[in-house]
């Protein structure tokens, strides 16, 4: 069977019938609120993403772990904090990622977590620089049943992945990807479904093809090309591709550059998803790294009653009204797409 078709007909195992009724109720509302141009809310997510950690051990050019440059203080999510969320929404909530920054694996608990989310049928992955996917980890990873894994190789030789991922060592990544596969056969699993992930720069982009032929021999299931995004891109950057289609940025006539995207008044990630930092801040999502636009705090309140409050609803008619006027969105080229 096609992997690409065997993941498919995994995440859809988890549908249930409450599950698709949610679904049904926030895809509704969503549509709603766009053609009406009033914000209205109906069902709970039906996908969320949960901080691990800020901390990371590389130190990337554009991602502010990498950086060390968030405002936020660095920490671990406490167990009792995500285990209290997850009972509340398991019953409707269709697909958790355990990521927002940093690097998962740092956290001593994270594979307890993976479990614990596992054991209530809900869809789980994560994306990692698989530095720390020791042949112990490894086996764990299967164990704890993490239905996708995409990890992070932005170049086939070392003096390309470095210059992205400094402080990373690229033998690192392919020996963890090896042991993620080696243990999927040993134990007989499906999953994770494995995922190379190729942050397409201009260093890199001459090991496209490369990187294809690399996942291929190693066994991986899919190889993703993602765009960079780029804090200050008005005047350009070294790491902007030149394969137009692989860049978020266009030239203008006056030389500066602009984001490809429209802004337009909509996003359907302020409807079906959210992100959790690790200390239980609830944000609209991945664009917000630094958790400038906080619509709660699960310390003070359920999360049931945080996605309905008043602040959540007037910030998704904010956005209906004015999504250019959002700071975050200036530089956002996704939501705008259903089951983006």
């Amino acid at each position: 069977m096609n992997r690409n078709i065997s993941d498919g007909l995994n995440f859809f195992s988890k549908v249930t019938p409450k599950r698709a009724w949610n679904a049904l109720k926030v895809l509704s509302s969503y549509y709603e609120s766009k053609w009406t141009g009033k914000a209205v809310h109906r069902g709970s997510p039906i996908a969320i993403s949960f901080e691990p950690t800020t901390s990371c051990n590389l130190r990337c050019p554009e991602c502010p772990s990498g950086l060390r440059s968030f405002t936020r203080p660095t920490g671990m999510l406490p167990a009792d904090l995500f285990k209290q969320t997850i009972d509340e929404i398991a019953d409707t909530l269709l697909y958790l990622t355990f990521y927002f920054q940093g690097e998962p694996y740092l956290h001593p608990d994270f594979l307890k977590l993976v479990g614990y989310a596992s054991q209530k049928g809900i869809y789980t992955g994560t994306s990692t620089n698989a530095h720390y996917l020791t042949d112990a980890n490894a086996k764990k990873t299967v164990e704890s049943g993490l239905d996708r894994l995409i990890i992070s190789i932005d170049g086939t030789t070392q003096e390309t992945y470095q210059q992205y991922r400094v402080g990373g060592k690229l033998h690192k990544v392919i020996e963890g990807t090896k042991n993620i596969i080696k243990w999927k056969k040993a134990l007989k699993s499906k999953t994770p479904h494995v995922i190379f992930q190729f942050l397409v720069v201009k260093p890199n982009e001459h090991q496209i093809g490369e990187v294809y032929q690399l996942a291929k021999e190693l066994g991986v299931d899919e190889v993703g090309l993602k765009t960079a995004q780029i804090y200050d891109f008005e005047h350009g950057s070294d790491l902007m591709p030149t394969i137009d289609k692989y860049s978020r940025y266009e030239k203008t006539t006056d030389g500066t550059y602009a984001i490809k995207n429209a802004l337009d008044g909509h996003c359907w990630k302020m409807w079906h998803s959210c992100v959790i930092t690790w200390d239980g801040l609830v944000v609209p999502c991945c664009f917000d790294k630094d958790a400038h636009y906080r619509l709660g705090d699960l310390k003070e309140q359920s999360f049931t009653r945080l996605w309905a409050s008043e602040p959540y609803q007037q910030f998704r008619q904010t956005l209906i009204q004015s999504r250019s006027g959002i700071e975050m969105c200036k530089n956002c080229t996704e939501g705008t797409q259903v089951w983006a």
